[in-house]
């Protein structure tokens, strides 16, 4: 146990230091970052190991890492983490992007995340939190506030160098009491359903509706009411999609909905946004997921999107199905069936010149992967744990249904394989 915590650790503090390395283009870290490493020992950052001492010394913060966390314990209820997620995949032999993962055939680092956060927990009365989010990497330009105004927040600001970026998409106050809270700043969507965090998502690719049918994040207030154990309700105002304090041609939108239990093993959650969106213009959006558990370890999820703006005939709808088998502890299987159409297929949207904007297009695609969990651990009191390393390969197939995309050829006829590693702290 102690010498498989202590692999675990140099890894983590190994890839940290690699990380850096990649990302500043050498092959030897700096005087600081070696100072820094020399500084911060294995056993100063990550506490002792649980064995002997566990127990008395440890209480209650003894988990599968040691006698606290990566960044301490104690009971002020802030919670610090974050995680590395680095991968690859072949060439897509397209022209144009629609979604994550636009560096092919090459090896990047695509988050590197930390976040702190006190959850407001309005059990007991009146009590605050709030969230802070930082990242590194290849996503940063699809997480940053785009929709601002150039030389805002973290949008066109000096955040870029090269494939890799900084970016802050969470930065939010809240507060809740009873069986209501209130978040007030810059903070994710509710709409959808997969997410921008890679630990939240089982594919290492992204679907396009998630990319082009959904905002990523939102300035503004959202409130939550929790109207039983099985019933949420939404409901705010936000600057319109992908803004960070700021707002773009007088952005002003609701964002809100439900998620209802529906028994005990349906969960339905519909998401709208509606209002002056920013960036994607004047309209509406719509998501729909179903959540639906059909055996211990089998899970399906149906998800229907539909955006209208009145941004040159924006109108996109999207069908997406999943399917989740666990087939042990450390191995999952999930497949993903995806059709999107948009009517808006132009230059202001692929970047490419000369395309019609008349042109309505149908995009498919299915993707089959696994998550494997190679490394399990048991903590002090002999429950599993060690869900910290997760490795995702997968193979994708994107075919076009129907649009001529550019000089009357059909431009999405293409398979790709990709994998990544996801190391949480």
């Amino acid at each position: 146990m102690i010498l498989t915590n202590l692999f675990k650790k140099q890894w983590i503090l190994g890839c940290i230091a690699g990380a850096g390395m990649l990302t500043a283009g050498t092959g030897q870290a700096s005087a600081v970052e070696l100072d820094l490493f020399k500084t911060l020992s294995v056993d100063s950052v990550f506490g002792n190991e649980c064995g002997d001492a566990c127990g008395d010394t440890c209480g209650d913060t003894c988990t599968s890492t040691g006698c606290g966390s990566l960044f301490g314990g104690g009971d002020s209820g802030i919670d610090v983490g974050g995680w590395i997620q680095a991968g690859g995949q072949s060439d897509r032999e397209t022209r144009f992007d629609l979604n994550f993962n636009d560096n092919n055939s090459r090896l990047v680092l695509n988050q590197s995340w930390l976040y702190a956060e006190k959850v407001a927990d309005g059990s007991s009365g009146t009590d605050f939190g709030f969230r802070i989010d930082a990242m590194y990497g290849s996503d940063a330009d699809d997480t940053q506030a785009f929709g601002n105004p150039a030389g805002s927040w973290d949008f066109d600001n000096g955040f870029d160098h090269g494939i890799y970026g900084f970016a802050i998409p969470q930065l939010y106050a809240e507060v809740a009491s009873g069986d209501w809270s209130v978040k007030i700043g810059h903070f994710y969507t509710l709409v959808g359903y997969e997410v921008v965090t890679a630990p939240g998502n089982f594919f290492y690719s992204h679907a396009y509706t998630m990319f082009n049918n959904e905002p990523f994040t939102h300035t503004g207030a959202l409130a939550t009411y929790s109207a039983s154990d099985n019933v949420d309700i939404y409901g705010g105002w936000t600057s319109g999609w992908d803004t960070g304090f700021d707002r773009l041609n007088g952005g002003s939108s609701f964002l809100g909905g439900a998620s209802v239990g529906l028994g005990d093993n349906v969960t339905a959650t519909a998401i709208i946004t509606a209002g002056d969106l920013g960036w994607r213009g004047e309209g509406w959006s719509s998501s729909l997921v179903l959540d639906v558990v059909l055996t211990d370890d089998l899970n399906y999820v149906f998800q229907m999107d539909t955006v209208n703006t009145d941004a040159g005939g924006d109108h996109q709808l999207a069908i997406n199905q999943y399917l989740f088998y666990t087939i042990n502890d450390k191995l999952s299987a999930g497949l993903r069936g995806e059709w999107w159409k948009t009517n808006n297929f132009n230059s202001n949207t692929t970047g490419i010149a000369g395309l019609d904007s008349s042109q309505s297009v149908g995009i498919c695609e299915v993707t089959a992967g696994l998550n494997i969990k190679p490394l399990l651990e048991t903590d002090c009191n002999g429950n599993t744990s060690g869900d910290w390393l997760t490795i995702r390969p997968e193979v994708r197939h994107d075919w076009s249904t129907g649009g001529d995309f550019i000089d009357g050829e059909a431009q999405i006829n293409y398979t790709t394989f990709g994998t990544d590693v996801i190391i949480t702290f």
